[in-house]
């Protein structure tokens, strides 16, 4: 049985010299997640415990936030980006197509567990769910695809099929969205991780080691990539006054 290729890290220098190594020869899209704990599999939170169904869950949430959208959502689609938005559980998984972005979000921990940046090529993961453009090498859906529809939670609770995840890119409609390159695969009903698909030829997976994380992050951050960078908000001020010392 193959298995996905693990490679330990310790310095920033170190990552970006085996991203380089490892990636020179492909011309596609690489796509990337950070996640604090090495152990975590690469599943949305939706498909890690028993919830309500989707449909209940996006009716209460529709009930609530209504009144509180400045825009309405088109689809179940739009209404499940804003899910995930606000945490709420989904089918979906956050990526970046920046190695540095999902390497800020893989060292938000500062405790005794190795942390991991995990590398997807998007188009070879969505040759397991039968979506390949011939006319185009490297195409990756969009969220409004006629490929994508049999995932929509409309769709899904009228299929007995479990298709496998796919790569899907959404409209960054949003500033959060935009400031962190964000794109997304998505879940179907099928519980497999996406690093258990297949070949597994279609991920890598980075170790991040648990004393080098402080250091790296310390890194990341005179790169420019902070909190105030990635979550264009208000709220995110404060934070940025603390770490220039102007506040305690």
């Amino acid at each position: 049985m193959s298995s996905y290729k693990i490679k330990k890290i310790y310095t920033l220098a170190e990552l970006i010299g085996e991203l380089e190594k490892d990636y020179e020869d492909y011309g596609g899209s690489i796509w990337y997640r950070g996640q604090t704990k090495e152990s975590h599999s690469l599943l949305p939170s939706y498909l890690r415990k028993e919830y309500s169904t989707e449909q209940t869950i996006l009716s209460a949430f529709k009930q609530n936030a209504t009144m509180l959208t400045n825009a309405q959502p088109n689809n179940s689609f739009d209404w499940m980006f804003l899910m995930q938005h606000y945490g709420i559980p989904t089918r979906l998984l956050d990526w970046s197509e920046s190695p540095l972005v999902a390497l800020y979000f893989a060292l938000q921990k500062n405790d005794n567990n190795d942390a991991v940046l995990w590398a997807l090529k998007p188009t070879e993961l969505n040759k397991h769910c039968g979506i390949d453009e011939e006319k185009e090498e490297f195409f990756i859906p969009s969220f409004e695809s006629k490929v994508i529809a049999g995932y929509s939670i409309e769709s899904i609770s009228d299929t007995p099929a479990k298709l496998n995840p796919s790569a899907v890119i959404a409209t960054r409609n949003n500033p959060r969205i935009q400031a962190q390159m964000g794109v997304f695969t998505i879940h179907h009903k099928n519980k497999i991780p996406i690093e258990d698909i297949g070949d597994k030829s279609h991920i890598l997976k980075y170790i991040i080691d648990k004393d080098s994380k402080v250091q790296i992050l310390k890194q990341i951050e005179l790169l420019g990539i902070t909190k105030f960078q990635l979550f264009p908000e208000l709220s995110s001020i404060e934070s940025m006054m603390k770490k220039r010392g102007l506040i305690k």
